[in-house]
């Protein structure tokens, strides 16, 4: 029987072979991708990235993705954005000019100058909501992180999700069928691939 597909989008922002991995080792088959076609007919997607909003829009837009990955989300497919896949999601980004996919009203502001920037390490996670994809995680529970940059949403029940860094910013981000976390759980050890075994069960099903 062929193992359930999860799409991996796979557009030049790295880190998308460390997703795979935690994908595969939880029994689904990772589909690394840049075809639109692929990507709206996905059952259940993953788009992770670290580097720099603007070379990534750029790459997006190249790949003829950006409208695919929009109609994928309007169309309530389950979607798991991780770092720079979470920053991506708002309408814009103060590390470059090019609007993002303006998903979540808001945008993405550069950490304060009193913190060692890029924030690199494990650091907690309060959920103010409790969302299926953190069943069985305490609230509190540290993920690891690196990023300068955060997002700030305008939509205030969008953001579930929030960690102290100099500021009080918000690192998990859910409407309808998406979720999105600034911190990697794919370098979050046990708890991090719980969360994405939490969420390809509620996508695909049991492997």
């Amino acid at each position: 029987m062929p193992k359930k597909k999860v799409t991996i989008i796979d557009y030049g922002a790295g880190n998308v072979r460390s997703v795979g991995k935690a994908v595969e080792k939880l029994g689904y088959e990772a589909k690394l991708t840049d075809d639109p076609d692929e990507i709206i007919n996905a059952k259940a997607i993953i788009f992770p990235g670290q580097g720099a909003s603007e070379p990534a829009i750029l790459r997006l837009r190249d790949r003829n993705i950006i409208d695919p990955l929009k109609d994928a989300i309007k169309a309530n497919t389950p979607f798991f954005g991780v770092c720079l896949g979470l920053q991506l999601i708002l309408e814009n980004s103060e590390e470059g000019p090019s609007p993002c996919l303006g998903i979540i009203e808001g945008n993405v502001k550069l950490l304060p100058k009193n913190v060692k920037r890029p924030h690199m390490g494990w650091n907690q996670v309060d959920m103010s909501v409790q969302h299926p994809v953190f069943d069985g995680i305490e609230n509190m529970s540290y993920f690891y992180f690196v990023h300068s940059y955060y997002a700030n949403p305008s939509e205030g029940q969008a953001a579930i999700g929030h960690t102290d860094y100099g500021v009080k910013f918000c690192s998990v981000i859910a409407k309808d069928a998406l979720i999105a976390t600034q911190f990697h759980p794919e370098k979050s050890g046990a708890l991090g691939l719980k969360l994405y075994a939490n969420f390809l069960k509620m996508s695909l099903g049991n492997p």
